[in-house]
């Protein structure tokens, strides 16, 4: 997902909320899933989560959350009521507003931590937005040699999960790179002119975090989950390069007019991955125009209930990207909330 982000004085509200509170060779794996946390001894098999990485900031600029009666409720809180169970939360490397870097990112997972939600790290490994359309390297990386550029993904990877670390959160699932279908860290890990450069730093950042957190899934995210040639051209590259993954990651972004559709192209590309790979897959991203609700809904209520129901809970999720995004914010209309600040009816399909 692509968007610009603003500046934004932060100091004082990240000072109170902070008051407040290694494998070798191609991989896959599929691992037990945690205990959900209720002490009822029920393992929670599905993730049904969203991308809220926005969220400190929003309410720095004061917007708030209600419920369906009209309560203000905070926000990861109200979405749990809802029926999730799992956020996604990115992180920069050195973003020139300060949000989304490690201070943020800590704030944000210790608040979900606190609230027994299950957690995925999206690394972009870029100083802001990377996708399909840009893979902008750092500016401290702009001048690194190739093998500095891998130590680097290397350095800022151990880093930011240390710190996760070090404030007892263990991240169920970890990004390297954001939805790389052209790979990462452009030029150097543009996958289409250099697999085998992609794949090295791919493996740095896999090694990394598995070195940190040896249970934690990693995952690598490409758009187009509808798209079965993309995915089938860049994961036998990476196999053909020893690229290291355990779980295949998808983004989808339907319209009214044409959920089902994708659908059924995204379930049988799921299908394909885990028949082609032995892999698990998650779908990472997913969202709709927030005045589609009815739409929506049933957009969201086939999808989970389809990749919920493929064998062996081969797939292990799915994440709305940032519903809690409202009235415009920074002219994103794919969220999830009215204008009025409460969910709309596609967030009954997490229920």
């Amino acid at each position: 997902m692509k968007l610009k982000t603003r500046h934004s004085q932060r100091s004082t509200f990240i000072i109170i909320l902070l008051s407040l509170l290694s494998m070798v060779g191609f991989a896959c794996h599929k691992g037990e899933a945690p205990d959900d946390g209720t002490g009822d001894g029920d393992t929670v098999y599905f993730a049904r989560g969203a991308d809220i990485s926005w969220l400190t900031e929003m309410e720095s600029e004061g917007m708030k959350f209600y419920n369906e009666q009209g309560t203000a409720t905070e926000c990861i809180a109200l979405l749990k009521s809802l029926g999730l169970n799992a956020v996604r939360l990115r992180v920069w490397v050195n973003p020139t507003d300060g949000w989304c870097n490690k201070t943020d990112l800590l704030i944000k997972a210790k608040r979900a931590s606190d609230l027994g939600m299950r957690i995925m790290i999206d690394f972009h490994y870029s100083d802001s937005w990377a996708d399909p359309g840009q893979q902008t390297k750092p500016a401290a990386w702009s001048e690194l040699s190739f093998s500095d550029l891998c130590a680097a993904v290397t350095a800022h990877t151990t880093e930011i999960l240390t710190a996760l670390k070090n404030w007892n959160i263990t991240p169920e699932w970890v990004q390297v790179g954001n939805e790389t279908g052209n790979g990462m860290l452009w030029e150097e890990g543009r996958a289409s002119v250099n697999m085998a450069q992609y794949a090295t730093l791919n493996n740095a950042g896999y090694d990394a975090a598995k070195t940190v957190f040896p249970d934690t899934k990693v995952i690598v995210h490409l758009q187009g989950g509808q798209t079965n040639s993309l995915y089938r051209w860049l994961f036998d590259g990476l196999k053909q390069n020893s690229g290291r993954w355990d779980v295949i990651g998808m983004s989808l972004y339907p319209e009214p007019d044409d959920w089902q559709s994708q659908n059924d192209a995204c379930v049988a590309n799921i299908n394909d991955m885990i028949s082609r790979y032995g892999c698990e897959v998650m779908i990472c991203e997913v969202g709709m125009a927030w005045d589609e609700e009815v739409n929506a809904k049933l957009f969201l209520t086939d999808l989970i209930t389809r990749a919920e129901a493929i064998s062996d809970s081969m797939c292990l999720g799915l994440f709305y990207w940032e519903p809690e995004a409202y009235n415009g914010w920074k002219g994103y209309q794919k969220g999830a909330f009215d204008n009025s600040g409460k969910p709309t009816m596609a967030m009954e399909a997490f229920k």
